[in-house]
């Protein structure tokens, strides 16, 4: 075998894990148990969200995150699975956001506003993909989202909550990203998603910083547990 067919192997990452684990209690307590530190504070990166992102900064993002495969493979590795859980979880928030959308439930600066919210994380899907490819891992599998779209208030309401989610869970993975590269793009990330969440709060006449002066970060269990009802 190769050391270039070996770097490959060891950086390939189930593209179905992430869903596996969502769904299955078992398999959930058995990865946590494996991998120790980092499953404690693992999902931080829920979503990889900018606001007023363009196509250029994207791409400088992936090429960013692309050029930090220097280093051992186990560090690679451990990038490269943080990177699918936030691919897989984007997914589902790029889906949540395309559902609003259709259902044409707001209209206005509001229905502009999350138009724009659902356009930044298709950029980031697209980045993080391209992403964990250049480093040489496999990009997960996309899983198929349910979220229940009832009416205006409701929608805000859960909008609100996965935007928060997102931000508690960077803050959470921020210790475990082996590469400054990463790190760096994944706290750039990161406050835009609190800004995400505190848009929405104010639409919802909900605390802007719901956590007071210092944000509360949410560890892998917790965050696996919330999303696991809006996987189909």
């Amino acid at each position: 075998m190769s050391q270039d067919t070996e770097k490959q192997e060891s950086v390939v990452q189930p593209a179905g894990i992430v869903e596996r684990l969502v769904r299955d209690d078992v398999d959930r307590k058995r990865f946590l148990k494996a991998v120790g530190g980092l499953g404690a504070a693992s999902f931080g990166t829920f979503v990889l969200a900018a606001c007023g992102s363009s196509k250029s900064s994207t791409t400088a993002s992936t090429a960013a995150v692309a050029t930090s495969t220097q280093g051992a493979s186990g560090s690679t590795t451990t990038d490269i699975a943080i990177l699918n859980y936030a691919l897989t979880l984007e997914y589902l928030e790029s889906q949540f956001y395309q559902k609003v959308i259709a259902a044409k439930l707001f209209t206005g600066k509001v229905g502009a506003l999350l138009t724009d919210f659902g356009g930044q994380e298709d950029e980031h899907v697209l980045a993080l993909h391209g992403a964990v490819a250049k480093m040489g891992g496999t990009p997960a599998a996309k899983p198929v989202g349910k979220f229940p779209i009832e009416n205006a208030e409701q929608v805000a309401q859960l909008a609100y909550t996965v935007e928060n989610l997102g931000a508690a869970a960077y803050l959470g993975q921020a210790g475990n990203i082996q590469s400054p590269e990463v790190l760096a793009t994944a706290l750039s990330i990161h406050s835009v998603e609190a800004r995400h969440a505190s848009t929405l709060g104010t639409l919802v006449k909900k605390p802007v910083t719901p956590n007071g002066a210092f944000a509360i970060p949410d560890d892998m269990s917790t965050v696996l547990a919330a999303v696991k009802p809006y996987i189909a």
